[in-house]
């Protein structure tokens, strides 16, 4: 039996060893539909894995696709440079968010070997787009819980610090709308709505599927894909615990 996907957020991981539940035509009705697009959820709900995927799927990555419904329904001649920020990942707290929103940007733009000179975050990221779409192509960008440098500082003793994080986020995120000639897809997630952090008053269309019952079950898991995907580990608890269906 393979193992259960426990706090696995990285796709190409999970093929290997770990249950999938495949949730790719749900994707690419998201990445075929509108560019750009909101999700909010809570934690743990499958938001970073659903990123996770959107990147190997521009990047091409066919062979970790096998046997899911998007395998023979995607072109996967059409490769797209990939911009992915976690504010998981980030280690704001220690050394500052604008300074890491920095280094990321510049290790995302050694990545693919390009030479960034601007100085503050908002400037670098509009750059790397730029350069990148130059380079390689329409720039596809997926931001994983957006919120998380000002939600980690809500305690009354650090809302100083919440409040200078939500102005470096609105600067740094000021650039997308006029960025839209170099992106092919954007989708940000976050636990918070977008419209109520006061971050987003240059990025009003962005497509709320938040609540759309389209993509409901894009993340987290129905009663019918516990019981088809994990079938296995279903019947073992039966048995273990004699219990009848």
């Amino acid at each position: 039996m393979k193992k259960l996907p426990i706090g696995i957020q990285t796709f190409s991981k999970l093929r290997r060893r770990f249950y999938l539940c495949d949730k790719t035509e749900y994707i690419y009705n998201i990445i075929t539909g509108n560019n750009y697009y909101f999700l909010s959820r809570p934690r743990r709900f499958g938001k970073s894995l659903t990123l996770s995927t959107i990147a190997e799927i521009y990047s091409g990555s066919k062979n970790l696709f096998t046997g899911l419904w998007i395998e023979n329904n995607w072109n996967w001649e059409k490769k797209h440079p990939v911009i992915h920020i976690s504010f998981n990942s980030l280690n704001y707290k220690d050394l500052g968010l604008e300074i890491v929103l920095k280094k990321e940007l510049l290790k995302i733009g050694r990545k693919y070997e390009l030479l960034l000179s601007e100085t503050s975050s908002p400037e670098l990221f509009e750059e790397l787009i730029e350069k990148l779409a130059a380079a390689k192509g329409r720039v596809v960008i997926l931001i994983d819980e957006y919120d998380k440098p000002i939600i980690d500082f809500l305690e009354a003793e650090n809302l100083h610090i919440a409040k200078q994080n939500r102005a470096i986020l609105r600067n740094f995120y000021s650039i997308i709308k006029n960025a839209d000639p170099y992106i092919e897809f954007f989708l940000m997630t976050g636990v918070s709505k977008f419209s109520q952090t006061g971050i987003f008053s240059n990025l009003n269309h962005l497509n709320d599927i938040t609540l759309n019952e389209n993509y409901a079950s894009l993340t987290g898991y129905t009663q019918d894909e516990l019981e088809f995907y994990f079938d296995e580990w279903i019947n073992r608890t039966l048995l273990k615990f004699k219990i009848n269906k």
